[in-house]
């Protein structure tokens, strides 16, 4: 089988959602088949949650009140943000050491827009990302046109970007960050009606698009999924969005002159992210074209792809969102200083991606992959930090996930190449 064949089937599965031969039981038999040829998707991801959730709830039952669930969730947002950039990266066999420090600059810019020069939010906001998207044209410029492998080139901004955030830190100044919008994406909440509406517009509108794609289907005598699939998925998704609701809105606070409680804000900006992100990669030309690349680069100009015009476009997204990482970050600390952006950003953003199911070889992957890694990096930080330990597990236990997660992914690309 081709290398554009293997790397690719992510691409068809958009296109080719399972037939209702056999009824119910025939869906469950087709896709305990396509776990065993390789093809686990998120399954890994999800068991992974839910065993940290068992093992820390049982050895902590704090971890699962309402104060810590909101927590995890303000946690995972640099993170979860960052991955979501990745992915596109990644899904073209390339990536990028230089997006942690690549939000740290678009942090500090953030900052100085703010603090120092007194600009408003979006005038911040917009300059970070316009420094992202500036990043990622240098980057992919000097990937797809000049030729250098993006483990250099981006090896290479690592350092240079590291430097970077020093220099505009006037060598290690902490810059506060004040302005309420920007803070609020970190530390505040919605009001619980607010919540509520969020989350039955969700459910509302997933149920939408799963029957629209069903109906478009038949028209055109495609297989459809089976109505009991969508079903469970829809009833899933409304249970899972309808007890996660029920609980942030659970007063948290501990003090009686101040009440804590409803979703965090940041949840929502994730949400929108994933919403518009899953679209472009599942629903347009631009996202078949990268699985292509992904996939068989050669293959893809063969047919015509602008392969170095994908390239850069990849880079651009990946540094972009990891601009909207960096302020995520500046909200949650409230500041900006030389270490936003450092220290472990990167490692846990790559790790989410393919924690999550995107694959280091290209061609596979889904942007809901870096908010399930995501989680599970979160929950293991969050989890070991109210055992009691200390950082060195924690590096090592997220290094044990990260490597077992790679394992699944050599291992899903012999079954899938063996199978076929």
């Amino acid at each position: 089988m081709s290398a554009t064949t293997t790397n690719s089937y992510e691409a068809a599965k958009v296109a080719t959602p399972a037939k209702d031969d056999g009824g119910l039981w025939g869906y469950l038999r087709g896709y305990g088949q396509r776990v065993r040829s390789g093809d686990m998707g998120a399954l890994p991801a999800v068991l992974g949650i839910i065993v940290l959730t068992i093992v820390f709830s049982a050895a902590r039952p704090s971890f699962l009140t309402p104060l810590n669930f909101a927590n995890l969730l303000t946690q995972a947002g640099p993170i979860v943000v960052l991955g979501m950039g990745l992915v596109f990266v990644l899904l073209l066999g390339e990536i990028d050491l230089s997006a942690g420090f690549a939000s740290g600059v678009c942090a500090a810019v953030l900052a100085i827009m703010l603090t120092t020069n007194g600009y408003p939010w979006y005038v911040g906001v917009a300059a970070a990302v316009v420094t992202g998207v500036v990043i990622g044209l240098l980057l992919g410029f000097l990937v797809a046109k000049v030729g250098i492998p993006s483990f250099v080139v981006t090896l290479a901004g690592f350092l240079a970007f590291q430097g970077t955030v020093l220099w505009l830190l006037k060598e290690g100044t902490n810059i506060s960050v004040r302005d309420e919008i920007i803070i609020s994406l970190e530390n505040e909440y919605m009001p619980p009606m607010v919540g509520w509406a969020l989350g039955a517009l969700t459910v509302l509108g997933f149920a939408a698009t799963q029957l629209i794609q069903q109906r478009n289907r038949r028209r055109r005598g495609l297989p459809a999924m089976l109505w009991q699939v969508v079903a469970f998925r829809v009833i899933g998704l409304a249970v899972l969005v309808g007890v996660a609701v029920a609980v942030l809105n659970e007063e948290r606070s501990r003090n009686p002159l101040f009440s804590l409680k409803g979703v965090p804000i940041v949840v929502p900006v994730i949400g929108v992210l994933l919403l518009v992100w899953t679209f472009v990669l599942r629903r347009t030309a631009f996202g078949r074209h990268i699985y292509a690349v992904g996939g068989n680069r050669e293959a893809a100009r063969r047919a015509g792809i602008a392969v170095d015009r994908i390239r850069i476009s990849a880079f651009v997204i990946c540094s972009a969102m990891a601009a909207v990482s960096g302020i995520l970050a500046a909200s949650m600390a409230r500041s900006v200083d030389p270490n936003t952006g450092g220290s472990n950003v990167l490692l846990y953003g790559v790790a989410a991606a393919v924690i999550g199911g995107t694959s280091l070889f290209g061609g596979k992957g889904r942007v809901l992959d870096a908010v399930l890694g995501g989680l599970v990096i979160t929950m293991i930080i969050n989890g070991m930090g109210l055992v009691g330990w200390s950082s060195a597990y924690k590096y090592v236990a997220t290094g044990i996930v990260l490597l077992l997660a790679a394992s699944v992914d050599a291992f899903s690309r012999r079954r899938a190449a063996a199978s076929s």
